[in-house]
């Protein structure tokens, strides 16, 4: 069996109402068939049919008591979680973030990087503004975060090197580098409303998304 067919299985194992409750109670700690019946208010049947299908999905594990032999006890297989997440994915040499102007988006997403992650990050546009922006300036001051602002926005032809991951974070850019990038985050452009909110909220959906991210990178 694949860890992706695990994975499948261990899903649509939960995909029952009941069976996700009888999980939830588990996490808590072990039980016996007869405590979760008891539990649930289910009757003796359909606690044997749910917890079938939990152990023939490698949910579950069966331990006799030391006490009683005649009683088993139920718990959760250490490694479930875990192996429900995706597969980690390899770092890259280095992280470009690109959006049209590089002169918002992709510009927080620089700063968040670096105070997230070792790996090196830089970040670009397709069409360069001349400054960067001040909302996105001041957004992250409020976040302890510092834009550089003595480096001017960049053209992604004078900063993308091979082995770059490059993560788009708007849509114009995704679009007109096609195939070009590596991934794209569809992040609203704050610019348009110019506001502090639109700005703080631009930056606290990157700080998400890089931060699932750098959880899903392998060690080095």
């Amino acid at each position: 069996m694949t860890d992706l067919e695990r994975r499948a299985g261990i899903f649509a194992a939960l995909a029952d109402q009941t069976r996700l409750r009888m999980v939830d109670l588990l996490t808590l700690g072990d039980l016996s068939s007869s405590e979760i019946g008891a539990q649930l208010g289910l009757r003796s049947n359909l606690v044997a049919h749910h917890l079938g299908v939990l152990e023939s999905a490698q949910i579950i594990a069966r331990a006799r008591s030391e006490f009683d032999q005649r009683r088993s006890y139920i718990g959760l297989r250490p490694e479930v979680f875990d192996t429900l997440a995706p597969p980690s994915v390899p770092p890259p040499d280095r992280v470009v973030f690109v959006c049209t102007a590089n002169s918002a988006r992709s510009q927080l997403a620089e700063v968040v990087w670096q105070d997230m992650s070792a790996i090196p990050v830089a970040s670009a546009g397709t069409r360069p503004a001349d400054a960067v922006n001040p909302g996105a300036v001041a957004s992250a001051e409020r976040h302890g975060l510092a834009i550089d602002q003595r480096r001017p926005p960049r053209h992604i032809d004078d900063v993308r090197t091979p082995g770059d991951l490059v993560i788009t974070v708007c849509d114009d850019a995704h679009e007109r580098l096609l195939t070009r990038d590596d991934l794209h985050w569809s992040i609203r452009d704050p610019a348009r409303i110019g506001t502090a909110a639109a700005f703080d909220a631009a930056l606290e959906t990157l700080h998400r998304r890089i931060r699932g991210f750098v959880a899903r990178l392998a060690p080095a």
